[in-house]
């Protein structure tokens, strides 16, 4: 596909992509970061996919059943008749309070709108990201399919039509409704039509009750509670963990090399999410976050790190899958990341802006906040003795390490809520060390960060480089908005940065290359550094053209092409999502503007 036109389904153990015409081309099980099933949305010959194959007559269209994540095709013949498709994979409660019925499943519910549909199902599985040939054993009840390299890698189908014309792609004339169900698991109970229905019933009832919990804004309402249902399909109820995206080595460019593996927590972005979801009223999320940050940070002197598996895994080597062709031929197709192993200074801000957020807005037990005071410590520590280091910047700089203003600032950010922190469990001496260090960063920010042939403060102390990372100073904190240092900032990066429309990250040279396409969190976050030092008319505009680029189910991905708007790069990106969130909130709120403030 030369678009990212997927519609995405889960239920906080796994996810699926599935394409405007109904194609399941990505879907890893048991978990998010398994092996994949189906992946041709990395190899359109060999990832393999499951879809339905039907006549040239056929009209084709997809939204969300409303307020949920149950993904609704509809297949339409005025001759023929017409069917639709629901997907979804099963989600609900079981004791009433805080167990969830949510396994490693896909139900594909084929509902018979009118007349006698014709239809072919597609079923194409490829165990282990496609390197492993499968074969196929028929039972009366399921068709199991295996790995021949590895007979004990097995998912099961079940499926009410004849297993067969299944496997065989015959053709289906659609009297009833049908259903197809692929597991990671043997099923221990009957797998009926009334089953499916039952199980989309309790479905639909769980994400309608979900996004009823949400607060509800008068403008982009609609986007708002999509985005904030694409943050929840993120979240791995295991654990806590929130992914900064469902795919791995979707391309920034087409036929590029910028091809990165997102199906990790990184806690800059996971914080940031969270931040959004409490603040729009989703508290145990944030709670279930906190619950991996104690297990991740477990003990007091423990070495922090940027990102994590969502297990809390911290070995996350980075392999080539050299057999897949990469989508739209971009290569190489990478599992695992190898960023780990860096240092960003600026993770460490957001992860303490968020925690400082958390506790002062919920009572929590004492032995919980005793708990989280250790890693506030743990974490000032560490940014103390660290931030005068270079370091691989926000945006994963992989050559030469800098001393990246954005990650200054987050430095500061970093032991200014520290200090607030300490403060707050009434630890004087602790609050008066972390705020003085904070002062000294800032003077040196200020100092050394700061270009007076500019007029803009730069991506490095030691460049003359904007870098659209700078438009974060005033919302956490750092600045004033009407400051005439931020002002002419802003000026100067919406100046120097935008293009067609979008805007560059940055677009000078690094390691791989001068940057082709837009990120699409920049460009959110220029219409709310515009909102606030008062281009608030040019923000808005701005903020209506964003959204038009979104997909056909107003999803957005990490990039965009300059040209023709395409989406690019990992898919649904959280980091896109919050940013829309946070900025649809500043033309909707009776508030004027959020900027960091104590709630």
């Amino acid at each position: 596909m030369d678009n990212l036109d997927y519609g995405v389904v889960g239920n906080g153990r796994t996810a699926a992509l599935i394409s405007e015409r109904g194609s399941l081309d990505w879907f890893c099980m048991p978990d998010f970061d398994s092996p994949s099933v189906f992946a041709r949305i990395l190899d359109e010959k060999r990832g393999g996919f499951m879809g339905f194959s039907v006549g040239d007559g056929y009209c084709i269209r997809q939204e969300y059943v409303e307020h949920t994540n149950i993904l609704r095709t509809v297949f339409d013949n005025k001759d023929e008749g017409c069917f639709e498709v629901l997907d979804f994979m099963p989600l609900y409660r079981t004791d009433g309070k805080d167990k969830r019925f949510m396994p490693a499943e896909l139900y594909r519910f084929v509902r018979l709108m009118s007349g006698s549909p014709r239809l072919k199902v597609e079923f194409h599985p490829k165990l282990n990201y496609a390197r492993d040939d499968v074969s196929y054993k028929v039972t009366e009840k399921y068709i199991k399919i295996f790995s021949v390299a590895n007979p004990l890698d097995t998912i099961f189908l079940y499926t009410s039509f004849p297993f067969r014309d299944v496997l065989e792609s015959n053709e289906i004339i659609l009297s009833d409704d049908g259903c197809l169900l692929v597991s990671y698991n043997e099923k221990l109970i009957d797998v009926d039509i009334y089953r499916v229905r039952l199980e989309y019933e309790r479905t639909k009832v769980y994400w309608m009750n979900w996004a009823n919990r949400s607060r509800k804004y008068g403008k982009y309402n609609d986007y708002i509670e999509r985005s904030l249902l694409v943050l929840k399909l993120l979240s791995y109820r295991k654990s806590g963990a929130l992914l900064a995206a469902l795919t791995t080595s979707l391309p920034e460019t087409p036929g590029g090399v910028r091809n990165w593996d997102y199906r990790y927590c990184w806690l800059r972005d996971a914080s940031m999410s969270i931040e959004t979801l409490l603040q729009l009223g989703h508290h145990t999320s944030a709670s279930h976050f906190m619950d991996f940050i104690n297990n991740v940070l477990h003990n007091k002197y423990g070495h922090l790190q940027i990102m994590y598996g969502i297990h809390g895994e911290e070995n996350l080597p980075e392999v080539v899958m050299n057999h897949l062709s990469g989508y739209m031929d971009s290569v190489p197709v990478r599992v695992g990341n190898d960023a780990y192993l860096q240092k960003q200074n600026d993770s460490f801000g957001y992860l303490m802006h968020m925690i400082y957020y958390y506790y002062s807005s919920f009572k929590v037990p004492l032995d919980e906040i005793e708990d989280i005071f250790e890693v506030v410590k743990n974490v000032a520590r560490t940014v103390m003795r660290e931030w005068q280091e270079k370091d691989s910047g926000i945006w994963e700089i992989r050559g030469k390490k800098e001393h990246f203003v954005s990650s200054k600032v987050m430095s500061w950010v970093a032991l200014d809520r520290a200090s607030k922190f300490s403060a707050m469990v009434k630890k004087r001496d602790y609050a008066e060390l972390f705020a003085k260090e904070a002062q000294v960063i800032k003077d040196e920010i200020f100092r050394c960060g700061w270009k007076d042939d500019m007029q803009s403060f730069s991506q490095t102390y030691d460049n003359e480089i904007l870098d659209a990372s700078l438009l974060l100073m005033q919302f956490y904190g750092f600045i004033d908005a009407g400051d005439e240092h931020y002002v002419k900032t802003v000026n100067a990066i919406y100046e120097g940065l935008s293009h067609n429309g979008l805007l560059f990250r940055y677009n000078n040279c690094d390691d791989f290359g001068t940057p082709s396409s837009a990120f699409t969190v920049c460009s959110f976050w220029m219409v709310r550094a515009l909102f606030v030092i008062g281009r608030k008319k040019e923000a808005k505009e701005l903020f209506e053209r964003l959204l038009s680029h979104s997909n056909h189910l107003k999803l957005f991905s990490e990039d965009m092409d300059f040209e023709s708007k395409r989406l690019l790069g990992n898919f649904p990106q959280a980091y896109s999502h919050l940013a829309l969130i946070n900025t649809a909130m500043l033309f909707s709120n009776e508030r004027d503007v959020y900027a960091f403030q104590k709630p």
